[in-house]
């Protein structure tokens, strides 16, 4: 057996329909299988929550080894887990194919679908996964609903913190009335007959983030898109399922990917490329779904021809090269790559594309901003987040660019919040961009 870590990761379909999988003895007997190893190697201690939080567990116990701790005690090194697959991809040494077989995102994911059978998440946390619901509902009051998650709303976020455990200060997203969809359908951007790409068709999934709460990085990448010669449709069937997956819904992201496999199937034998818009959809169509229904041939053929948006363009400009037209910014940008960007193993396609706007000043931050998807905003969690982040705010303004910008649109608002806990509570004036908005901006869009 070769040394850890020289081997490329290897990655387990989830068994999650084997009656052991949701055993609880078989269960409790893996966790102290792997928390043992990482107490024993502890690389990954500057990552996350989670592993603080279990070694000081351990340390703290009365032998200073993980058969003195009880099992009860293993919850917040669960709850801290917010499933970026960074230790997996990045840090461990004993990941397959290594004969220690360890999978920590997937067991902590095990953990939480045991407890969803049991009826045990947090009832308010599990309402917040429901996106689609949420946004459609939110669309048709969406100036009510943003004046009351708007921060510093005395009246209201003291009590959605007392209803649902979301913390009072955290951002969190506007809803827009007109969905991206809506726009969409009215906006038919002029196809570039003379770009180098001309000819290319490509379908993209709009994402409950962009349909609901920022249309305009939806809008920004078709006519990206338009101008280097890509005619694209939009499409969305419905959220890809990772908020139900951070909750351990496992039976209801498997019926998400195949409901919506299905339906983009005609789109994929047509040979079109599947464009998404944030990079944990992404992740979920090219990599998660496959692990949790693997026996569906045709979500299969949709991870192959899935790409992320930053991907996309850069394989634009790699094959045929972009149109012409991008012009210089004022200020630099600083570029986050959010650990979903990173977990698709595609190398630095932000910061790739980027770099084609001419003169840039680019600053890449590759680190987690401690946001983590909904993880962030808990009440429990708000502050830990911060200091998670805090080195990737204190780079940021360092560099004191013009621009914020991250694939995770959450976790460009959460460096802005972090950036404004060091600078004393001021507010930021800089608004947080997807990197296709900063591209689009750069083409005078």
């Amino acid at each position: 057996m070769k040394e850890g870590s020289l081997d490329a990761p290897v990655r387990h379909a989830l068994d999650w329909k084997n009656p052991d999988f949701h055993d609880e003895g078989l269960l409790d007997k893996e966790l102290r299988r792997v928390f043992d190893i990482c107490h024993g190697c502890r690389r990954c201690f500057n990552l996350c929550a989670s592993f603080p939080s279990l070694f000081d567990l351990i340390d703290e116990s009365d032998t200073g080894e993980l058969d003195s701790v009880e099992s009860a005690r293993f919850q917040p090194v669960i709850d801290s887990c917010t499933l970026c697959d960074m230790c997996f991809l990045t840090k461990c040494p004993y990941v397959p194919p290594h004969e220690f077989n360890l999978d920590f995102p997937h067991l902590m994911l095990r953990y939480r679908a045991v407890q969803n059978r049991k009826d045990e998440m947090p009832t308010a946390a599990a309402q917040l996964t429901e996106t689609d619901r949420n946004g459609r509902a939110a669309s048709f009051v969406s100036t009510v609903a943003n004046w009351a998650s708007k921060r510093g709303n005395v009246l209201t976020r003291p009590m959605l913190e007392s209803a649902c455990g979301v913390h009072r200060d955290a951002a969190l997203p506007k809803f827009h009335a007109n969905n991206y969809m809506t726009r969409a359908a009215a906006e038919l951007p002029h196809v570039n007959r003379d770009a180098p790409a001309f000819g290319r068709q490509a379908t993209i999934y709009a994402t409950c983030f962009v349909n609901y709460n920022n249309p305009n990085i939806g809008s920004a990448a078709r006519q990206v898109l338009a101008h280097n010669g890509v005619e694209t449709r939009v499409i969305y069937p419905s959220c890809c399922g990772m908020p139900q997956l951070e909750h351990g819904n496992i039976e209801r992201v498997a019926e998400t990917a195949r409901k919506v496999a299905t339906e983009l199937g005609p789109l994929v034998e047509e040979g079109q490329t599947i464009i998404t818009l944030t990079p944990s959809c992404a992740l979920m169509l090219k990599f998660e779904w496959p692990l949790i229904v693997p026996e569906d041939e045709n979500v299969a053929a949709l991870a192959a021809a899935t790409s992320d948006i930053d991907e996309y363009i850069v394989d634009i400009a790699k094959r045929e090269g972009l149109a012409d037209g991008l012009r210089p910014l004022d200020g630099g940008v600083t570029l986050h790559m959010a650990c979903h960007s990173r977990a698709q193993n595609v190398g630095q396609k932000s910061a790739e594309m980027l770099r084609a706007i001419p003169d840039l000043e680019l600053t890449v931050i590759e680190r987690c901003s401690g946001h983590g998807g909904s993880w962030g905003v808990m009440k429990q969690n708000f502050e830990t987040a911060l200091k998670i982040g805090k080195p990737v705010a204190r780079m940021a303004r360092k560099a004191n660019n013009a621009y914020i910008t991250s694939g995770c649109p959450l976790a460009a608002e959460h460096i802005l919040q972090g950036m404004e806990r060091i600078d004393g509570g001021n507010p930021v004036t800089l608004r947080a961009d997807h990197p296709v908005e900063i591209l689009a901006r750069a083409y005078g869009f």
